[in-house]
């Protein structure tokens, strides 16, 4: 059974940073593709970042220039590190592990979830 386990998440002005964290269980962690979704409410779940096994990104448009996504194999973790952050980044950010990279099909593993909100 994988677990992914997300930190990080937590209330944060407009224009801060946040940088979240998901740890992995398996053993297998450096095949896998890694992601970030999120879901606001009322709205569907969206990916916000992708890093494939090899360390290839994906980004939504939203978030270019503002996220980064990294991964550590050794330490079977993958990261999210957001800046310039806005009120519309406010959701559920989710953690996401995965055979393949088509980004766009929700599928796979997933954590629980960790609050992200952009508020003044």
């Amino acid at each position: 059974q994988v677990q992914l386990v997300e930190s990080g998440g937590g209330l944060v002005q407009p224009g801060g940073s946040l940088r979240l964290s998901c740890a992995a269980s398996n053993a297998l962690f450096s095949i896998y593709s890694m992601g970030w979704y999120r879901q606001a409410p009322g709205k569907q779940r969206e990916l916000v970042a992708g890093i494939t096994s090899g360390g290839t990104t994906n980004y939504a448009d939203s978030v270019k220039g503002r996220f980064t996504i990294s991964r550590d194999n050794g330490k079977k973790t993958v990261s999210l590190q957001m800046n310039s952050l806005k009120t519309e980044d406010t959701a559920v950010y989710l953690c996401n592990m995965r055979g393949d990279s088509n980004w766009k099909a929700p599928a796979g593993y997933w954590g629980q979830g960790t609050q992200v909100t952009v508020s003044s």
